[in-house]
């Protein structure tokens, strides 16, 4: 399926959500997005793929308006939420937009446009037989690559053991690609993102494996 996206805003109303002004209408699914239409500036870019219910996209936004934040989500629901708390917490610097990251990542955004992207728990996909459904995958790697800006960051988090190897494994093939630390995210003791999943995790004992890396040319 292709992603759902556009250089304009829709009017973003169902039901007792108000998505106005934050989520990027589906009509126009051709050509790369003008960042700077979108923000109104020219600052830095960062995205986070599925950002859920946008706990970290908001606190990020809040934390930072000197940097823009695009959040890509595929459940409709979680977007329209989450769009919805942007405009409720009147941050004019992030937006939602309700796609496949894979497809939106790789037909959307132009080369070297974004300063990081972040992905916090994604699904792990645990049977065997479903790793091919893993969104983090060579193709995909590559992509991410092409549309970091020299010194942007790729950084993800995930609770999953085997899903980490999978994420290191891959990343590993990608050149361009230098191994950083994890820088802080969030604020909250013990939190690296910031996110719900994180939360929930932490209340249950969980680990936390995290992978970052900068692309250097």
């Amino acid at each position: 399926m292709r992603a759902e996206s556009s250089k304009y805003l829709s009017h973003g109303r169902q039901g007792k959500w108000d998505a106005s002004g934050v989520l990027l209408e589906g009509s126009d699914t051709h050509g790369l997005l003008d960042f700077a239409t979108i923000f109104h500036n020219r600052r830095p870019v960062e995205v986070e793929i599925g950002s859920g219910k946008g706990t970290f996209l908001l606190a990020r936004a809040a934390a930072r308006p000197d940097v823009n934040l695009l959040g890509i989500e595929w459940a409709a629901a979680y977007c329209l939420y989450a769009a919805d708390r942007i405009r409720r917490s009147k941050l004019t610097n992030a937006r939602m937009v309700h796609a496949d990251a894979v497809c939106f990542i790789s037909d959307c955004l132009a080369e070297a446009s974004v300063w990081r992207v972040h992905m916090y728990f994604p699904d792990p996909w645990p049977k065997h037989r479903h790793h091919g459904r893993r969104s983090l995958q060579l193709p995909f790697a590559a992509q991410i690559r092409r549309v970091l800006a020299p010194g942007g960051q790729l950084l993800i988090v995930t609770d999953y053991l085997d899903y980490h190897q999978h994420i290191r494994a891959v990343l590993a093939n990608i050149e361009g690609f230098a191994w950083v630390p994890f820088p802080q995210m969030a604020s909250g003791s013990g939190e690296l993102a910031g996110s719900n999943f994180e939360r929930k995790y932490i209340a249950q004992g969980r680990p936390f494996y995290n992978t970052a890396l900068m692309k250097y040319v």
